[in-house]
C-alpha cells in the first residue's frame, strides 16, 4: 500500500495521511447539513411539497455521493482531493433551476446526470486534461491564489468576522457575539499550532475549538452518538424518471441551459480546485498535473453517481486544501475522508459539532497557505498582472470560482496579443476566450 500510494517519494506516512483525511472531512462536514436544507428549498415558506426533495434522503445521498467520489479520486488518480455536492451548484440546482425555471428536481437530477455522463466522455477522451494542460503557469497560481482569498472570505463570513453592509457591501461583525469570540479563539489556537510547526494543526484548531464551544454552549453538545439512517428511496434512481415518462421535457431550452451551466461551473471549479490542492501539495510536474485524466474521471463518476443517489453536481473540494496543510499528500487521505463519509450516515448526530464557527478558522488558515503562489507571479508584466489580478480579485468578489477563472482566461489571450506575445498562447485558451464570451452572454446573462 504503501509503494501504491508512493508514501517514501513524496514523504508521508499512515499517521500524517490520516489526520490530513480527518481534517478534510471535518473541514467539509458542513455539507451534509446544508445540502439537505438547500435542496428541500428549507428557507422557502409556502411551497407544495412535490418542489422540495426529502431532506433525509438528500442527507443519505450526499455522504455517499461523497464517500463514493473521495474513495475513487482516493484509489484511481491517488491524490489527496475529496469529493462532495458542491456549495454553489446545489443552490443553482435549487433556487434558480427548482424555484425559479419551475422544472422538477426530477429532471434537475437528470440534468445532473447528463452533465456527469459528457464528463465521463470529455475525460477518456483527454479533452479535459489536454484543457487543463494548457492554461499557462501564471494562471494556474492566479487560480490558486484566488481560491485561497476565496475560502478566507467564507471563513471570516461564516465566523460573523466580515458581514453585509448595505451602505458598502461588506463591514466588520460584532466581535463581541459569542460565536465571533469562538472562531476567533480558533483562529489564533491554530495559528500558534502553525506557527510551531505542529503537524496536524488545523484539526487539532478545529477539535479543541469544537470544545470550547461546547464547554460555553456555542455548540450544541450532541444528544446522542449514533442516529438512525434515513431512507434514500424518495431521491434513488429519480433521475430516471423524466427519461423514462417525460422525454419531452428533457428537448427545452431552459434544461439545455441546466446541463450547460452544471457542465461548465464543475469543470472550471473542478480544474480549479486540482490544480490549487496540487500546488499546495507540491505534486504539480513542469506545469502539468500527473495523472489529470484519472483526478477528472474520478470527478465525472462522483456526478453521475450523486446523481443517481439523489444529489446536485458532486465536485472536487477545496477543503481538501485544509488536509494538505495538516500533512496529507496522499490518496490515501481521500479514501479516509470517504470511509469517515460513510461512517458519518450512523453518526449523524456528532456532525451538529462542526458549526461554522468552529469550521472558519480552518478555511481562514488554508486561505494564508494558498496565496503563497502569488510570489511566482510575474507581476513586472503587465499583459500577465491583469488576468492573474482581475482571475485572483474576481473569486471572492463574485463568490465564484468559475467567474473568477473566465475572467482572467478571457483577459489572457487580449494582453497577450497587445504586447506582442501571441505565439506563447496556447491555441485552446483562444477556444476558451469564445467559450468565455459566449457563457457571460447565455448563461450568466440568462
Amino acid at each position: 500500500m504503501k509503494k501504491y500510494f508512493q508514501f517514501d517519494e513524496l514523504g508521508t506516512n499512515f499517521r500524517r495521511e490520516i489526520i490530513g483525511g480527518l481534517t478534510t472531512f471535518l473541514s467539509m462536514a458542513y455539507i451534509l447539513i446544508v445540502n439537505p436544507l438547500t435542496l428541500s428549498l428549507d428557507s422557502v415558506p409556502d411551497l407544495p411539497d412535490a418542489m422540495r426533495m426529502d431532506a433525509g434522503a438528500v442527507f443519505v445521498a450526499t455522504a455517499l455521493a461523497a464517500a463514493v467520489g473521495s474513495l475513487f479520486m482516493g484509489l484511481i488518480a491517488r491524490y489527496p482531493i475529496a469529493l462532495a455536492p458542491g456549495m454553489g451548484l446545489n443552490a443553482f440546482f435549487a433556487y434558480t433551476v427548482v424555484l425559479t425555471y419551475g422544472i422538477p428536481w426530477q429532471t434537475a437530477l437528470t440534468g445532473v446526470l447528463f452533465s456527469g455522463l459528457i464528463f465521463i466522455i470529455l475525460s477518456l477522451t483527454g479533452i479535459r486534461e489536454t484543457i487543463i494542460n494548457a492554461i499557462p503557469a501564471e494562471l494556474k497560481y492566479a487560480v490558486g491564489a484566488g481560491i485561497g482569498l476565496f475560502i478566507t472570505f467564507i471563513g471570516l463570513r461564516n465566523a460573523g468576522i466580515i458581514v453585509n453592509n448595505d451602505a458598502t457591501l461588506v463591514g466588520l461583525g460584532d466581535l463581541s457575539a459569542g460565536n465571533t469570540l469562538l472562531a476567533i479563539f480558533g483562529i489564533v489556537l491554530t495559528v500558534i499550532f502553525m506557527v510551531r510547526g505542529i503537524n496536524g494543526g488545523i484539526f487539532y484548531g478545529l477539535l479543541i475549538t469544537a470544545i470550547v464551544g461546547m464547554i460555553f454552549k456555542l455548540v450544541e453538545v450532541p444528544s446522542a452518538i449514533v442516529g438512525k439512517v434515513p431512507d434514500v428511496t424518495p431521491t434513488f434512481g429519480a433521475a430516471f424518471d423524466p427519461i423514462l415518462n417525460d422525454p419531452g421535457s428533457l428537448f427545452t431550452l431552459p434544461f439545455l441551459i441546466v446541463v450547460l451551466t452544471f457542465l461548465f461551473v464543475d469543470f472550471f471549479d473542478t480544474a480549479g480546485t486540482l490544480v490549487a490542492v496540487a500546488n499546495q501539495a507540491g505534486l504539480m510536474k513542469e506545469n502539468k498535473l500527473p495523472r489529470a485524466g484519472k483526478a477528472l474521471l474520478a470527478d465525472s463518476l462522483a456526478t453521475v453517481t450523486g446523481a443517481i443517489f439523489g444529489t446536485s453536481t458532486t465536485t472536487s473540494y477545496i477543503e481538501s486544501s485544509a488536509g494538505v496543510a495538516a500533512g496529507a499528500r496522499t490518496g490515501f487521505a481521500a479514501i479516509v475522508t470517504g470511509i469517515l463519509f460513510l461512517l458519518a450516515l450512523f453518526f449523524s448526530p456528532v456532525l451538529s459539532v462542526m458549526t461554522s464557527a468552529v469550521t472558519a478558522p480552518a478555511l481562514i488558515i488554508v486561505g494564508v497557505l494558498m496565496v503563497s503562489s502569488l510570489n511566482k507571479i510575474e507581476w513586472n508584466r503587465f499583459e500577465i498582472a491583469v488576468p492573474a489580478f482581475l482571475t485572483i480579485i474576481a473569486m471572492p468578489l463574485t463568490y465564484s470560482i468559475a467567474t473568477g477563472i473566465a475572467m482572467g482566461f478571457i483577459f489572457y489571450p487580449i494582453t497577450m496579443i497587445l504586447s506582442g506575445n501571441r505565439k506563447q498562447v496556447h491555441p485552446i485558451m483562444y477556444g476558451m476566450f469564445v467559450i468565455f464570451i459566449l457563457y457571460f452572454v447565455f448563461v450568466e446573462g440568462h
